[in-house]
């Protein structure tokens, strides 16, 4: 179990966060096919750097799906770290599509 009560699964040799992520993994690749999804895309959101002597990393955000121009990532639960991810994404990546899918987002088809 993960600190947000989701357990992660294996499917297919993929590993999944949760049974949620797994889902929206097939729903991907039964509309857009399972070549075109890539899993897990990272996106460069600040160079790593450094200041008075102290060495900073760079920051990533490492999506759960990206199909073509549209990156997708499933939460249950948006921490505080991801909502600042999220905003440095949307504003760095403007070319792209972005969508937060959660589980009432698949049950009701509230997505791309």
């Amino acid at each position: 179990m993960s600190k947000y009560n989701n357990k992660k699964i294996v499917f297919q040799g993929i590993k999944f966060d949760s049974k949620g992520e797994k889902d929206f993994y097939l729903l991907l690749c039964e509309k857009y096919g399972k070549d075109k999804v890539q899993l897990q895309p990272s996106f460069l959101l600040q160079i790593g750097f450094r200041y008075n002597g102290k060495k900073y990393r760079e920051i990533k955000y490492i999506a759960d799906f990206r199909v073509l121009n549209n990156v997708y990532d499933f939460k249950g639960v948006k921490t505080d770290v991801y909502k600042i991810k999220e905003k440095l994404f949307l504003m760095k990546y403007q070319e792209l599509f972005f969508q937060c899918v959660t589980a009432k987002d698949i049950k009701t088809g509230n997505w791309n």
